[in-house]
């Protein structure tokens, strides 16, 4: 079975851009204002448990889904396309 590639790099660059601010939200509910998001602020500049942060949150998120998901598709379609040549091994009768 082939990946739609540009589909599923979409739907991973969607799902990613909710993902990032609804985390940020859970640790400004859970920990309050001055809550921090350690590493993936880190990894995202800009990215912060505020209102502002989560907003850049949204567009890290779906610039490093989207590029995650492509990428993702793209070799699951390659190495399928590999196995699916290769012959099958004879059984031993």
């Amino acid at each position: 079975m082939k990946l739609n590639v540009a589909a599923f790099g979409l739907t991973c660059a969607i799902v990613w851009a909710v993902s990032l601010p609804l985390l940020a939200w859970w640790f400004i509910l859970l920990e309050g204002p001055d809550a921090t998001v350690g590493l993936l602020g880190r990894m995202y500049p800009g990215y912060a448990a505020t209102a502002v942060g989560s907003l850049v949150g949204i567009l890290w998120g779906f610039a490093d889904g989207l590029a995650g998901g492509l990428i993702f598709a793209w070799l699951y379609n390659t190495l399928a396309e590999r196995l699916a040549a290769q012959p099958e091994p004879a059984e031993a009768a």
